[in-house]
């Protein structure tokens, strides 16, 4: 009987921690409409969705982490978290700290400007204030253009930031990912033109080097696509941002 029970007790531990795996995602949570915090403050978004969707799929319950995005490839690194959805380009030098996944959406970028400032192409920059946010892949386009147009480069933490710095004219111009432009744009009034120059890889789901989720996530987002599932979220949070 004391054998038995024991043994009972070990089933029944084994299955309660199985029932209650956490699988552990960093954001940023200000970057509608991948993720942003609604008027009651809950983080919504398109990788919300689709984190929520690879969490069930796989079996775990979803805990997400709100942080600045410069952190997030920290955050991986000292497995704080245990995957990142935060709008995050595959870049080859981020490449080199983390794991992708294959790639579940692709934007570009977008110069961002109040509706009046008549700039419109590259050329116009020369002698402005460029704004990005810290630790993006447009901080990295806007040094590469630096190289042919001459003009200041400011760095703020997120992506609502450079909207305000925009608006009370401390920048002329938002430098950000294009979907996120266009929601910026139709929201409050303002101008823009896309990057002609554009060529960043896509998103994609950041892991820790070497970790098993990678080979997991890859399934699902194959599943995804075949099923078009992954269509249908693009529809419902990007379509009117395409």
């Amino acid at each position: 009987m004391i054998i038995l029970s024991i043994g009972l007790i070990g089933c029944s531990n084994s299955s309660a921690s199985e029932n209650e795996k956490t699988l552990v995602m960093g954001t940023s949570a200000d970057f509608a409409p991948f993720e942003s915090r609604n008027e009651s403050g809950e983080i919504v978004g398109f990788d919300i969705d689709l984190a929520k969707y690879i969490a069930d799929e796989l079996g775990y319950n979803l805990e997400i982490k709100d942080m600045k995005f410069d952190g997030l490839i920290g955050a991986l690194q000292t497995e704080k978290v245990d995957m990142v959805l935060a709008g995050m380009s595959a870049t080859e030098k981020r490449s080199q700290n983390v794991d992708f996944s294959t790639q579940y959406n692709h934007s570009g970028e977008m110069f961002v400007t109040n509706k009046d400032a008549n700039i419109d192409s590259l050329e116009q920059l020369e002698g402005k204030t460029v704004g990005v946010q810290l630790g993006t892949i447009q901080e990295e386009g806007a040094k590469k253009i630096q190289e042919k147009v001459d003009f200041k480069m400011k760095q703020v933490d997120t992506s609502s930031t450079l909207i305000q710095e925009l608006k009370t004219n401390r920048i002329d111009v938002a430098y950000m990912d294009k979907a996120a432009a266009k929601g910026y744009i139709k929201e409050q009034n303002l101008g823009g033109f896309e990057d002609p120059t554009s060529s960043s890889p896509g998103m994609a789901v950041a892991f820790p080097k070497g970790s098993d989720l990678k080979e997991d996530v890859n399934k699902v987002l194959k599943e995804m696509k075949e099923s078009g599932k992954l269509e249908e979220l693009k529809k419902e949070w990007l379509e009117d941002l395409e």
